[in-house]
């Protein structure tokens, strides 16, 4: 190797890490399709309210976008889980404005989850469990190994943590004294326009992060190699146990 060819390779391995970080990112939180089903409700909610203040239609139409994107999905056999996410997340919505008859409530759950997400990202990662990890752990392949075997990567998926919870907590800062203060309308428009930009931004420091720590470890590979070996050890007793009863009934045909 050559001092030429070695910083070439160590730049496609960095270029590789970087692809599986974006590609695994990608998967995790639903790329641009993921955003706009993301979106998409609460902007038919509060557009609809502010030409009509008609909570009823409002909440219908949101609801209703909302069952049409996982019909979508469906129908493609494309994986459902942020489409659904949006449903269940509009369906509170819808039921809490209802029975309060405040359309400020329908923002109230998804502002409270957003709450709760920011507190647990932070939690966690001061418990030495950051939640990011196990959420993309699967996702490279390696569950939970980077917690005792990786400790650069446990670092980078803290770090990680830590920018999501303050991310977060960030966006609530903002959203609940509107809660009490702005009118609906306001308030929807505002959450409207802090859906996309804290979330890439959450997201480009994870990728920062990762794409600088050391590579996944991937288990299910080790656990696909570990059953060879067991096979082919099993195999090989088996051989050598063969022989031994052919070399036994070959000494006692002689005798």
């Amino acid at each position: 190797m050559t001092s030429l060819d070695k910083p070439t390779e160590e730049t496609q391995a960095q270029g590789d890490a970087r692809a599986v970080t974006e590609a695994a990112l990608f998967e995790a939180f639903g790329g641009v399709r993921g955003m706009v089903e993301t979106v998409l409700p609460g902007l038919l909610f509060v557009t609809i309210f502010t030409i009509n203040k008609d909570l009823h239609w409002s909440a219908i139409a949101a609801l209703a976008v909302s069952v049409v994107l996982v019909v979508v999905r469906l129908a493609m056999r494309d994986t459902v889980k942020h489409a659904f996410s949006g449903v269940f997340g509009v369906a509170f919505g819808v039921v809490f404005a209802m029975m309060t008859g405040n359309a400020k409530d329908f923002y109230l759950p998804g502002m409270l989850y957003t709450l709760g997400l920011a507190l647990a990202y932070i939690i966690t990662t001061l418990c030495g469990v950051p939640l990011i990890g196990l959420i993309l752990g699967p996702v490279f392949k390696e569950n939970l190994s980077w917690r005792t075997r990786n400790p650069g990567r446990k670092a980078a998926y803290a770090k990680a943590s830590w920018a999501w919870g303050l991310i977060l907590l960030a966006k609530c800062a903002i959203l609940f004294p509107l809660y009490w203060w702005a009118n609906t309308a306001q308030l929807g428009w505002v959450l409207v326009a802090l859906k996309i930009p804290p979330f890439l931004l959450a997201v480009w420091l994870t990728w920062v992060f990762l794409a600088k720590a050391s590579a996944p470890i991937d288990v299910f590979a080790e656990m696909e190699a570990a059953e060879k070996a067991e096979e082919k050890a099993e195999e090989e007793r088996k051989a050598a146990l063969a022989a031994e009863q052919g070399e036994s009934s070959a000494g006692r045909h002689r005798k």
